[in-house]
């Protein structure tokens, strides 16, 4: 597999970003290796909280978070998807599907043996993270769930989903950091601007980025739906502590923290939140807020 792999010096002296890189690799697939990036910060004994991040962003989403969940006493674990941060990125959209996205995460938790885990998920981190819960029961603890949902096809995607897919693939030049500021309601400065577009050097970098909207499962008979549908199986029973905390300006996964209260047995009886002034990017947002909601959760239960 032809993979691509952004320079360093693309992320030197980024604002607010002075995290040691780790690195891993995974199964290509193809009889090669892709090289994996994830953040690795607070107690190594503290219990594990596990950042994922979503479409088109990478875990700098997570930077303003990181410090304050850390101070609480717990270990972050945060990765760059397979095409995003500074994880290799392959450089034909078709090796980007679902099924390897979920391959490669599969790996990332059995090389690090995660267990435990506490998960924060937004955006495509829910499409993978809650997969992974579910085929994984053993290995998570918690989830906290913030503007994502775990689609099946089985339902319309609604226009402002339809209108991002649209853009994402008509777009002549897909603006990394311009989806980003599209998707939060505060201004970026041009240092964080920059951060976002770091991974980006040019256009043959964001395959993956273009390509995840079309991995969506939009129509029943996706690649993807029933694996989902599997899923939603085991999220149906699933009693260990869940909690939304969705932002209140974002329209393409309003409305889906009612459908996990509702459907999860863990939501149940949760103080699930509303984040006010925060839009689809609530940690960009509202990062400090988020943070200190999934600490206290946290300590409700008395993560260990």
């Amino acid at each position: 597999m032809k993979a691509l792999r952004t320079p360093d010096s693309r992320f030197q002296n980024l604002a607010g970003f002075d995290y040691q890189p780790h690195y891993l690799n995974v199964d290509d697939f193809e009889g090669g290796e892709l090289r994996m990036h994830y953040l690795d910060e607070g107690p190594r004994d503290g219990p594990i909280v596990l950042l994922m991040h979503g479409e088109p962003s990478w875990c700098y989403l997570y930077r303003r978070m990181i410090p304050i969940i850390t101070a609480a006493g717990y270990r972050i674990i945060a990765p760059d998807l397979i095409g995003f941060g500074r994880s290799d990125k392959p450089a034909d959209r078709k090796d980007y599907t679902y099924a390897r996205h979920m391959g490669w995460m599969q790996s990332f938790l059995d090389q690090l043996d995660l267990r435990a885990i506490h998960l924060v998920c937004q955006d495509w981190g829910g499409l993978l993270g809650l997969r992974l819960v579910a085929e994984n029961p053993d290995r998570f603890a918690s989830v906290v769930a913030a503007n994502t949902f775990l689609p099946t096809g089985d339902r319309d995607p609604g226009p402002a989903f339809e209108k991002w897919r649209r853009f994402s693939q008509e777009t002549p030049e897909f603006h990394i950091a311009g989806v980003i500021k599209g998707g939060t309601v505060t201004p970026l400065s041009q240092d964080v601007i920059d951060a976002y577009n770091a991974p980006f050097p040019d256009e043959t970098y964001k395959e993956g980025a273009r390509q995840f909207p079309m991995l969506v499962p939009a129509t029943p008979d996706d690649p993807a739906a029933e694996p989902n549908r599997q899923a939603w199986k085991v999220l149906n029973q699933w009693r260990k502590p869940f909690l939304t905390a969705f932002s209140d300006s974002d329209p393409v996964t309003r409305g889906a923290d009612r459908y996990f209260q509702k459907a999860i047995p863990g939501a149940q009886g949760q103080d699930h939140v509303t984040i006010k002034q925060g839009g689809h990017f609530l940690q960009e947002d509202q990062g400090e807020t988020l943070a200190e909601v999934v600490v206290s959760f946290l300590n409700k239960q008395g993560a260990q």
